[in-house]
């Protein structure tokens, strides 16, 4: 069923709330991932090879070349299910959506993208949230 005029619009409203708000996101939820149909041939090979490996391991009766065949289609299975290696800038997304590196030093970390709090950060807000309550369940029943 196709959306009415309005429905349309406010859809539009959304999209460019979400473009002018996160950027990035917006670029990431546009762009279709495709892997390469090569990534599905090279792990079909892996794991053809493997199994073919494992079968002249049993046949022989030797237990390390079944292993290695069983590790090679495992490996195979893996890399065709696994996510593509993202290509492009990596550092911080500034506000104004351009990419660069960390501004800190002492947190620059290869690979990572965006900054987020601390686990130990978050735990500490959950558990102040938990300690809250609980005072407060506390003082309600007296």
């Amino acid at each position: 069923m196709p959306l009415s005029e309005y429905e349309q619009r406010v859809l539009e409203q959304m999209e460019r709330a979400l473009s002018s708000d996160d950027p990035r996101l917006a670029n990431t939820l546009q762009q279709a991932r495709r892997r390469s149909p090569l990534r599905y041939v090279l792990a079909g090979i892996g794991v053809v090879a493997g199994l073919l490996l494992l079968v002249v391991g049993a046949a022989t009766s030797q237990a390390w070349i079944g292993v290695t065949g069983f590790v090679l289609m495992f490996a195979g299975v893996a890399y065709a299910f696994a996510a593509p290696r993202k290509k492009g800038p990596t550092g911080v997304v500034r506000p104004d959506g351009t990419v660069g590196p960390e501004t800190n030093p002492d947190r620059a970390r290869p690979g990572r993208t965006t900054t987020r709090p601390s686990a130990t950060a978050k735990k500490e807000g959950f558990l102040a949230r938990l300690e809250e309550r609980w005072e407060r369940r506390r003082d309600q029943g007296r």
